[in-house]
Formats: C-alpha cells, structure tokens, sequence
C-alpha cells in the first residue's frame, strides 16, 4: 500500500513511539515559551542541524550498499547480496514508508522532517516572526500556537 509521502514513518511507527516524540517535541518548545529570542534562535541553529530519519536511512543504506559491493568486488561475490537486500529494503521505504532499521530509529527518537518542522514553526510562533502577519489577518498567536499543534 502507497501512503503519502508526509504521513508514511509516523503511519509504520507504533503510537507510544510517535507519542514519545510529540511529548518531547512540546517539552522542548513548551521549555522555550518564555524564552529570550536568542534561546530560540539557539534551539532553531539545533533544529537546523538535526538529521532527520530521511537522511539517516540515506546515509545507512549508501553505506551498507558500497560495503556489500566493495567486498563483493575484493572478497567474495555472495557480498553483492548484501547490496541488494540493502537497496530491496530501501526501495520498500521508498514505496510504503518502512524498512527494518525504521522502528530502531524510531525508538532513538529519530524524527521525520515535518516532525522537526513543527517544532521550528512554533518556536517562530513563540519568537513572535509570525505577529505581523496575524495582525493583519486578525489571527491571535495563541490560535495560530493551537493550529500547530494539531
């Protein structure tokens, strides 16, 4: 089954694991509510550091594969399998959202991008980048806080 792009690692990650990330992801803003503009910017240097599962899957199957290949090439050829149940199981990431390394990430608190991005969204909620645009928009920045957090 295909799901959506946004929604295919939380939708293959049990929900105490998603629950987990969600309660540190609102500690960590909840921590930064009444926080200067530079500790938020500190926390946002953070976020824009943070590799996402994305990226750890990308990196841990690129590596796994040129193993496989490398010592298939100078050891034995059964190696090259390696490679390609590798890159069979990266493809089913790919499709369905989930392959054997996902719930080990998952339970070390690996996030999806739009996990990070919601919190980087509501900490410039809390900074205030946002308070311009919501008063013309008559929106308060409780309601827009609120929106975020579903």
């Amino acid at each position: 089954m295909l799901v959506s792009t946004a929604e295919r690692v939380s939708r293959n990650t049990t929900g105490a694991i998603n629950d987990r990330i969600r309660r540190r992801t609102l500690a960590h803003v909840a921590c930064l509510a009444s926080a200067s503009p530079e500790a938020i910017q500190k926390r946002l240097d953070e976020l824009d550091m943070e590799w996402d599962i994305e990226r750890c899957l990308e990196t841990m199957a690129s590596s796994f594969t040129l193993v496989g290949m490398l010592l298939g090439l100078t050891a034995r050829k059964r190696w090259f399998v390696l490679a390609a149940v590798v890159q069979g199981f990266f493809l089913q990431h790919a499709l369905q959202g989930w392959c054997p390394p996902i719930p080990v990430l998952r339970r070390m608190g690996v996030r999806t991008a739009q996990e990070i991005e919601y919190e980087r969204y509501a900490l410039k909620v809390l900074r205030g980048d946002f308070a311009a645009l919501a008063r013309e928009i008559t929106v308060d920045a409780g309601e827009v806080l609120r929106a975020v957090r579903k």
